[in-house]
């Protein structure tokens, strides 16, 4: 199976990624995860990415594309989560799979209000060293500003103040809600509500995925 999650950042659509990439035994592919592990590493890409990351803009289609391209598996099922963010994108996606004789089964929207986005991410927590994410209130740290797992400071992400939050869920509006037409006119799409608890929602998910399996 191969499911696209669609949604502001935020809206949990990492978290359920993750869950199911273990209950259903898919690989998960994270836009964030990739781009912020070019920018660590200093790559070419990463350099590009991180000017616009930082501003809360997305990252140019051309170079979201290529990054995709060079780790998308052949065979096996796997969940997107972050791509594709623009029409562009998913054209291009097709086009991906298309050529390995494949096809997109479910595209999934987490809907959220912009002032849970804010809540969220605001308070959220990045390991320097580790990578590992806390939150201030929902997932705190046993010690303030050091890491339980590897004991690395804690640091607030440049793309998680709030002002760039505001900026980030504005430019998802813009230019990733045509998405959902898009999606809407291939009777793929499925909508949920992102601002249930964890579970309530993997219950749900793991429901629409049979459904389309």
């Amino acid at each position: 199976m191969i499911v696209v999650f669609l949604g502001p950042p935020g809206s949990g659509k990492g978290t359920q990624a993750k869950k199911l990439s273990q209950e259903l035994g898919l690989l998960h592919i994270s836009t964030g995860d990739l781009l912020r592990d070019a920018v660590r590493k200093g790559t070419e890409l990463g350099k590009r990415a991180k000017e616009y990351m930082e501003k809360g803009e997305l990252v140019p289609d051309s170079l979201i594309i290529n990054l995709i391209e060079e780790v998308m598996p052949q065979d096996g099922g796997f969940i997107l989560d972050g791509f594709p963010r623009t029409t562009a994108q998913a054209l291009a996606l097709d086009e991906m799979l298309r050529k390995h004789g494949r096809e997109l089964q479910k595209v999934v929207l987490f809907n959220i209000s912009e002032e849970a986005v804010v809540e969220r991410l605001s308070g959220r927590l990045s390991c320097s060293q580790c990578g590992a994410v806390y939150h201030i209130k929902n997932h705190p740290p046993k010690k303030e500003g050091v890491c339980d797992l590897c004991g690395g400071e804690l640091l607030q992400r440049e793309d998680d103040r709030e002002e760039v939050i505001r900026k980030r869920f504005r430019v998802y509006a813009e230019q990733t809600r045509p998405l959902v037409d898009f999606y809407k006119e291939k009777n793929k799409l499925v909508s949920l509500d992102a601002e249930k608890g964890v579970e309530e929602i993997n219950k749900e998910l793991l429901e629409v995925l049979k459904d389309g399996s």
